[in-house]
């Protein structure tokens, strides 16, 4: 399966070439293949070949026969070498070689001549118990060294996120910004689970951590709040980038198609998105239930969207409300280029992006600021009787 981007790597060691051409025949979309054809050559390939998830030997070859290759991998001192699934192929069914193949620490016994069936479901299960096995030694060493985040899968602990949020809204409250809380959610779960299992749904789930991780920030953190739901904190951003992220991974999530044996699996995913800028500044366990109820109402308006605040999030809505955003620097550009009439003309919008940092001066410095006059100048009613010339301050 290829759901993280690429097939598992096995290592054919067999001085053979009809045997390996038969072996990579059977694994052929299932396994990518490196072939060698002798227990010498085989290790020097594991030395400089970290990306093999499983060997796969002869006994009698030339140079280093497959008892020799596995004592050497048995015994090597590079753990990721010496953990790896070794499976010894037989031209026949001797029972002392079995005995000796598996006292020696090989993982599996096979006869050559066996059905690819059998073959296949032999090395699907070796390296799905390696990757297992990984994941978990590098969570023990995670634990061993206090690191809050998993170093392979790159989420946090629920309890740790709801206590790094609760920090970053102390935060946020001091500097007058806002964190968002998203919560995403892979859609059409039943589904998925009964057409295609616990383990590939397991894998998609997998997959779609790796995307999220992959595009956040240092000082964002995911974790994993149920089989199919993932949250994700967010400190200093505003509502419309918010928005603007989780309208990319909705859409990332949307082209990506993995491939499980004959099939292609699409799938979609729902987020809810919060902000403390919008939705106060509780805590992070209010904003997570807000999100979840987003995504409820995403559910209900078909799945696969963003919901927000205002509703269903769509592109235009961004671009409009990030173009005012960006418009504020480039006003302030021109106003000192001796360009007024160009910042004039854009006056609304600029109020629009402002008007929250107006409110905050007037309710911090009750200097009067004529709020309610912005705010129908910015829509319009003032705009065309007297511009700004009515406006007056006390600033």
């Amino acid at each position: 399966m290829t759901v993280d981007g690429k097939l598992p790597r096995i290592l054919v060691v067999d001085d053979s070439r009809m045997v390996r051409a038969s072996i990579l025949k059977s694994v052929r979309g299932r396994f990518e293949a490196r072939e060698e054809v002798d227990g010498e050559a085989g290790w020097e390939a594991l030395l400089v070949d970290p990306a093999i998830d499983l060997v796969l030997t002869d006994i009698g070859m030339p140079r280093l026969d497959g008892f020799g290759l596995l004592e050497r991998i048995r015994s090597s001192k590079v753990a990721r070498v010496r953990g790896l699934p070794v499976v010894i192929i037989s031209g026949d069914e001797d029972e002392h070689a079995r005995e000796r193949a598996l006292a020696l620490g090989a993982n599996g016994f096979i006869a050559k001549g066996m059905g690819s069936v059998e073959l296949l479901a032999t090395l699907d299960s070796l390296v799905r118990l390696s990757q297992t096995q990984t994941e978990l030694e590098r969570s023990r060493e995670a634990l061993a060294s206090n690191s809050p985040k998993d170093p392979e899968s790159g989420l946090v602990s629920r309890a740790y996120l709801e206590h790094h949020g609760e920090q970053a809204l102390a935060e946020a409250q001091r500097r007058q910004t806002g964190i968002a809380v998203m919560l995403i959610e892979l859609d059409d779960y039943e589904t998925l689970l009964g057409r295609h299992g616990l383990h590939v749904v397991q894998l998609i789930v997998r997959r779609l951590t790796k995307m999220v991780t992959a595009r956040i920030r240092t000082e964002d953190s995911v974790s994993q709040h149920s089989a199919t739901q993932f949250a994700l904190l967010s400190p200093g951003i505003d509502v419309v980038s918010s928005c603007a992220f989780a309208l990319r991974l909705r859409s990332s999530f949307e082209k990506l198609v993995l491939a499980y044996r004959e099939e292609h699996i699409r799938v979609t995913v729902t987020i809810g998105v919060a902000n403390s800028a919008v939705d106060g500044h509780g805590k992070v366990s209010e904003l997570l239930d807000i999100a979840q109820e987003r995504v409820r109402q995403g559910h209900e308006a078909g799945g696969n969207c963003v919901f927000a605040d205002h509703g269903k999030v769509e592109p235009g809505w961004v671009e409009r409300h990030a173009k005012r955003i960006c418009s504020v620097d480039a006003a302030l550009r021109q106003l000192r280029a001796g360009a007024i009439g160009e910042v004039e003309a854009r006056l609304p919008d600029i109020i629009g992006a402002l008007m929250p940092l107006f409110e905050l001066i007037e309710s911090r410095l009750h200097c009067g600021l004529p709020i309610e006059q912005l705010e129908r100048y910015q829509h319009g009613s003032d705009a065309g009787s007297g511009g700004m010339d009515g406006i007056q301050t006390t600033i």
